[in-house]
């Protein structure tokens, strides 16, 4: 595993297309404007702060249980990884990026959320083939324990 595969994984390549989609979203956003969410403006906001604020504390607990130097050099099975393979992934994949559909208020953005996971399921593939050379046993246990970007809280 090199040093940028270790540090950064997946997350420049699907950033890139996730920005993509979103500007694809933004574009085609005129012909579907009457795919309006809601009309209340408190309600988008306050969805968007809930969300917002679980993905920052999936991002702070992440940061915290796994440091960035530490990436690729050990498999960490607790704190956010305990629930998420992915948490950085995770707290964007399945929350600010919801949250943020609802703050542009059209449809056509929860279908962006949505067309995004099965997307970053594919290109994190290679990142996580790399964790099962590299801790081969062990990687694969804790893939059966956890979700990959979305919590399991299952019994371990």
């Amino acid at each position: 595993m090199n040093t940028y595969q270790r540090i950064f994984g997946s997350g420049p390549i699907g950033l890139f297309i996730s920005l993509l989609l979103l500007i694809l979203t933004f574009f085609f956003e005129n012909l579907f404007s009457n795919l309006q969410i809601t009309e209340s403006t408190l309600l988008r906001y306050s969805i968007f702060a809930f969300l917002s604020g679980i993905t920052i504390l999936i991002i702070v607990w992440s940061t915290k249980s796994l440091p960035p130097n530490d990436r690729g050099n050990r498999l960490v099975t607790n704190g956010a990884f305990k629930y998420f393979r992915h948490p950085l992934y995770g707290a964007f994949l399945s929350f600010f990026n919801f949250g943020l559909a609802f703050l542009l208020n059209n449809w056509l953005y929860v279908f962006w959320a949505i067309i995004q996971h099965p997307i970053w399921h594919v290109t994190i593939k290679g990142e996580e083939n790399l964790m099962s050379k590299e801790f081969p046993d062990e990687y694969e246990e804790y893939s059966l324990k956890t979700g990959r970007f979305f919590p399991r809280f299952s019994k371990q």
